[in-house]
Order: structure tokens, then sequence, then C-alpha cells
């Protein structure tokens, strides 16, 4: 199996403006993510990014790097103006890593490309279990699948709904509850077909750009993960826990 690993890396951030390039003992946090991803098994890892400094960061690190437009509404759009300009036929698989994610196991990158090349779906995720007051979380993404392992809906609500346990006004989930990770493989032509399409009402609503694929009637195939996940930056607080992960790991 094939397959290319694509890692957006845009600069600007709302909350932690030039995020790639933050520190992480001794190198960029963009640096720490392409490590993660050579270590996968894939053909080739390219950083897309939007920025002349990102660029230079990753000099020498074993990626490709891509420069991208500003323009871009989303990592997805990204990704395909570097399938485009790397002309990658439309049945490679192209697994989109975040770029904030410097812990993410490599077992989980290639288990997303594989899990993709034993389905006829064009696009796979992960997910892992969880129970307790998490699933009440609206940061924490839900997702919910059928016996194919294909995805029957993601939100940020708590679902399944518990209805006997949540109508006692217990807010601990039991079990059959499953956060999403933030990690996909696509076809690259799927790609290409995924930014010619229109948003969608409930992408909107629930802020999850992945609904717009099953608004249209495309399948995602879903697995867990064989490695739990550890943390990704997404707040400065984040950021400091994992320095303290990589300081503790190269001691």
């Amino acid at each position: 199996m094939k397959f290319t690993v694509i890692i957006p890396a845009r600069y600007a951030s709302s909350r932690l403006p030039g995020k790639p390039l933050m520190d992480i003992c001794g190198r960029p946090m963009i640096v720490r993510v392409v490590e993660q991803a050579l270590q996968a098994g894939a053909d080739r890892v390219v950083v897309a990014t939007d920025d002349e400094r990102i660029v230079k960061a990753c000099e020498g690190c074993g990626a490709d790097v891509c420069l991208t437009s500003k323009e871009h509404n989303s990592g997805t759009e990204r990704l395909s103006e570097v399938v485009e300009k790397l002309g990658l036929p439309d049945d490679e698989i192209v697994v989109n890593v975040q770029g904030d994610e410097p812990l993410i196991p490599p077992e989980n990158i290639r288990q997303v490309a594989e899990l993709l090349d034993r389905t006829s779906a064009p696009m796979s995720t992960l997910c892992v279990p969880i129970e307790g007051e998490e699933v009440f979380n609206p940061n924490c993404v839900k997702v919910i699948f059928n016996h194919r392992n294909e995805a029957i809906y993601f939100s940020r609500a708590p679902i399944p709904y518990e209805r006997d346990n949540f109508r006692a006004n217990n807010m601990a989930a039991k079990d059959g509850h499953a956060r999403h990770l933030g990690i996909y493989a696509y076809r690259a032509g799927f790609i290409k077909e995924y930014v010619r399409m229109s948003p969608c009402a409930l992408e909107t609503i629930e802020s999850l750009e992945q609904l717009r694929v099953m608004y249209y009637g495309y399948r995602i195939a879903v697995d867990y993960a064989v490695s739990d996940p550890q943390v990704g930056v997404d707040t400065a607080e984040d950021l400091e826990k994992v320095r303290e992960i990589f300081s503790k790991k190269y001691l």
C-alpha cells in the first residue's frame, strides 16, 4: 500500500498565532509532527503551508514543503491545492495529519490509511471510546457508526442519547460513546471532489466539515484507533503539557 501524508500548517491561529513554529524541546512544533509522520511508513510526507517562515523551519526535516494560498477556508482546501500541484493520481491514498498534533502515534497514521485501503469508501477516520462527563463537552466531537464500520453521524452533542440515564439528570455517560479523532484518509480524487461541494446546513450548525461528506451521500469508514492519542495543541496550556511530555521523553 502506498500513501502520502499531507500536514496542513497555517501560520495564523486565533488562540496561538504562529502555532506551527512554537518551540517544543528545541524544535518547532511542525517539525515534531513531521517526525511522527515519517515513522508511519508513508511514501511521502508533505507540509502544506501559507507562510515562508514555516517553509524555512521545515528545511532539512525530511518532508517536502508546498507553499499554498492564504485564502483557503479549511485544511481540506489546502490539501486539494497540494494534490493538484503534486499531480497525485485519483486513487492515491492521502492522510491528513493535523499540524498541531506533535504526539500523534505513527501507528494511527498508518492505520487510517490501511482502513481506507480495505474499503470502497472514499474517506476514513478513527475514534476512541469515551465515557463520563466528557460526552457532554461540545469540544469533544462524538461519532456513531454502523455494523459495517461506516459513520452514521458526527456531533458535538452527546450521541447516542442514553434516554433512561440522562432523563434522570445523570450527566455521566456509561458506554457506547466514541470520540472522533481529527485524522482522515482520502482518495486523492475525492479531495478534489469534496472542495467542489457546497457547504451544507448540518456542517454549518455543528461546525463540522465532515458532515458535508455524509450530507451528499458519501461513506466514511471508521475504526477504533490502535493507540490512544495524546495531547493536541489548541491552547497555551496544551502546549505546556506537550512540552512536559517531550522533556520527559528526551531526558
